[in-house]
């Protein structure tokens, strides 16, 4: 079977995007490479767990594309507590997109955007757990 193993946000303004993920879902970002240095590019890495189940991934500037193409990230993320994460994405300059309903046998879920147009979900799991 094959697992998503990484995740990649893109941002238009990355401290905004930073903070934005820092505060809403306690992500730790840190920058780890550097064009400046000699890296490939600009990349921020993004920790999303200190343990257990899940992926980590990065964030970069948004490169100039078709608008089509722009706004690539689209994961779910699983949250404890659905209305809390709603209120967090509200509070931190996001917008819900698809409002709060119930998956059967899955969970709770609401679709949202980040401050760079991103999409993403949100799923407070009930009787399924990821594995």
């Amino acid at each position: 079977m094959n697992t998503v193993i990484h995740f990649e946000i893109q941002a238009d303004d990355i401290e905004r995007a930073k903070k934005f993920y820092e505060n809403v879902l306690g992500w730790k970002i840190s920058q780890m490479m550097k064009k400046e240095d000699g890296g490939m590019m600009d990349y921020w890495g993004i920790e999303t767990r200190e343990s257990g189940p899940g992926i980590n991934g990065g964030l970069y500037e948004r490169p100039s594309m078709s608008e089509e193409k722009k706004y690539l990230y689209d994961c779910t993320v699983g949250v404890d507590d659905l209305d809390a994460a709603i209120k967090a994405v509200k509070d931190n300059g996001g917008t819900i997109i698809k409002e709060k309903s119930e998956i059967p046998g899955v969970g709770w879920f609401a679709g949202a955007k980040d401050t760079e147009g991103n999409q993403f979900g949100l799923m407070q799991p009930t009787g399924w757990q990821p594995k």
